[in-house]
């Protein structure tokens, strides 16, 4: 027998049915008669050619057929309501909570003063700011929109690239002078580098390249954390040789307190993404930050110009 398509109205007579549990209860919520929701179900039935329903004189219950068809039923029903919601909202104005989740020293020093700015202009949305080391799983529904360095991590989500980023290596002036300039990769070896230990990089190990060779070099130090901004004030205090993103340092390697080493070779890319699930990519509050943000970065000077090596 051919089964056609079940409408969403027979769907969410249903779950109706079954959230009431009895037929009376289904009737007064629905506004009809008792008799109309038992002709509704055996029609339901029928044309499925399963019962759904165990009925005695005092109870119903859900057979195994009914539990499959209920529990699809329902998603379907939520997964129409999100997308009529999302289509609404793409000509809405934003409103609504926005959960943004970027890592800590980002977070405080750049995202958290355009979160400021964005809300001024758009008072009906609510933000949540998250600041963590690692990037939330996509599976765990913990964030809207997540900013993040390096690649996007996942297919499932829409990645919008705002600024480029490089990560520099570095070192105080005073740890440059007692200790000597790197000069070449292996010359790290030989000095006290400063480890981050953060998401997925393997740690302790620096890769750099020039042309098409490319170095990785196992560093070590008597200094690590999971903070980057940590490490940064340990460098600033001639602790020892660190690899950071531009973003994070550039003030410092403009004033000269922090001077860059081995220019002539290329670190892993540290791009800056705004990362998003693609179900929320025309909700009128994810679209309206992550424009506000691309914008406010594309009117950033790059935070590279100026960078000079005094060695």
């Amino acid at each position: 027998m051919t089964v056609s398509a079940a409408a969403p109205s027979e769907m969410a007579f249903f779950s109706e049915l079954v959230r009431c549990g009895g037929f009376s209860l289904a009737a007064r919520e629905l506004g009809v008669t008792t008799a109309a929701v038992s002709k509704r179900l055996a029609h339901l039935e029928l044309r499925l050619g399963v019962r759904l329903l165990n009925r005695t004189t005092r109870r119903t219950s859900l057979t195994a057929e009914g539990e499959i068809y209920l529990a699809h039923a329902r998603r379907i029903l939520a997964d129409i309501s999100d997308m009529e919601q999302l289509v609404s909202e793409a000509h809405a104005m934003p409103q609504g909570l926005l959960r943004i989740n970027a890592t800590p020293g980002f977070g405080r020093s750049h995202v958290a003063p355009l979160i400021s700015r964005f809300v001024k202009l758009h008072a009906e949305v609510q933000v949540q700011l998250q600041l963590t080391v690692d990037p939330p799983s996509l599976a765990e529904d913990t964030f809207d929109v997540c900013i993040r360095f390096g690649e996007p991590p996942d297919a499932r989500v829409m990645a919008r690239k705002i600024a480029p980023n490089r990560r520099l290596l570095c070192a105080s002036p005073a740890y440059l002078a007692k200790h000597g300039v790197p000069k070449v990769p292996s010359d790290l070896t030989r000095h006290n580098c400063l480890g981050i230990r953060q998401g997925d990089d393997a740690y302790g190990s620096w890769r750099l390249t020039s042309g098409k060779r490319t170095e990785t070099v196992k560093v070590r130090g008597n200094l690590s954390t999971t903070d980057g901004e940590i490490a940064v004030d340990w460098a600033l205090d001639g602790h020892g040789v660190l690899m950071r993103a531009e973003w994070d340092i550039a003030k410092y390697v403009r004033s000269g307190r922090l001077l860059q080493v081995l220019e002539g070779y290329e670190t892993p890319p540290a791009d800056i993404h705004l990362v998003y699930p693609q179900r929320l990519q025309m909700s009128a509050r994810i679209r309206a930050f992550v424009d506000f943000t691309a914008k406010h970065f594309e009117k950033s000077s790059t935070l590279a110009a100026g960078l000079v090596t005094r060695w």
